[in-house]
């Protein structure tokens, strides 16, 4: 709990007296110094004000991405028990055009799950990864969170599901050149390779009551390392002034 004002007000003053005279019994060492002079804060400012507002999204970006999964067992609506081979089988079967015949995008991890019968699913070559079990929506109940490659090219996909009337329900997905994947609390955090040398995007999923989804609530690039200062240029001419702008998303 705070101090009153008037105590507040008393500490201060003790410790000013503490300070000056611990400055007076030794000279300049351990005294206060100067931190430069404070950065002018500016307002926000609002740009084209007579510019209309939009009404709906320009793209379908799958905010809510909520899917019952058909003809997957939940044994006791234990989500343990779910076999994850049999997941990726299910969707697999829904969209054969991503994954069946020779001009199939992901048409070698269809041929590769017969592997996943011999040896299992996060062993090689089958393409399903290990799965992980953790609370994600709060109701003491852990999610499944699972992955697989989208083969022959260079995409994982991730996908989170949970058990709602004895079903199972995928309540996040997501494709991408996935160099990271972390649980923290209530969300799934993916870290994605950039076109910029040094940066990478950084996207965070977390679980919604109102929608009984994840959603997208981060989307950022950051940066990992790598180069501190910007190229110098290589011409000798003057630049031309370019107005600022914010960073555009991905």
């Amino acid at each position: 709990m705070p101090h009153p004002r008037p105590l507040r007000t008393a500490l201060a003053l003790a410790a000013v007296a503490v300070l000056a005279s611990a400055t007076a019994a030794c000279g300049d060492a351990g005294g206060l110094k100067g931190a430069g002079e404070t950065p002018t804060a500016v307002s926000p400012e609002k740009l084209w004000p007579d510019l209309p507002a939009a009404s709906s999204p320009a793209f379908d970006i799958d905010e809510v991405n909520i899917q019952i999964v058909k003809g997957v067992a939940v044994p006791g609506d234990d989500i343990h028990r779910v076999d994850p081979v049999e997941v990726v089988r299910r969707e697999i079967a829904a969209h054969p055009d991503d994954y069946d015949g020779s001009e199939a995008p992901y048409r070698e991890t269809s041929r590769r799950m017969a592997d996943c019968d011999e040896n299992g699913a996060e062993r090689k070559p089958c393409p399903v990864l290990r799965p992980y079990y953790r609370d994600l929506t709060g109701d003491g109940r852990d999610e499944l969170t699972l992955g697989f490659r989208q083969l022959p090219g260079d995409l994982t996909a991730v996908r989170v599901y949970t058990v709602e009337k004895h079903r199972l329900v995928q309540v996040m997905g997501w494709e991408d050149a996935v160099g990271a994947v972390e649980l923290a609390g209530r969300s799934v955090i993916i870290r994605s390779p950039s076109e910029v040398a040094g940066y990478e995007y950084r996207l965070q999923w977390t679980w919604d009551a109102d929608q009984k989804a994840m959603l997208l609530t981060h989307d950022e690039m950051v940066r990992t390392g790598g180069r501190t200062h910007p190229p110098r240029p290589t011409s000798t001419a003057s630049p031309t002034p370019v107005p600022s702008s914010s960073a555009s998303g991905r």
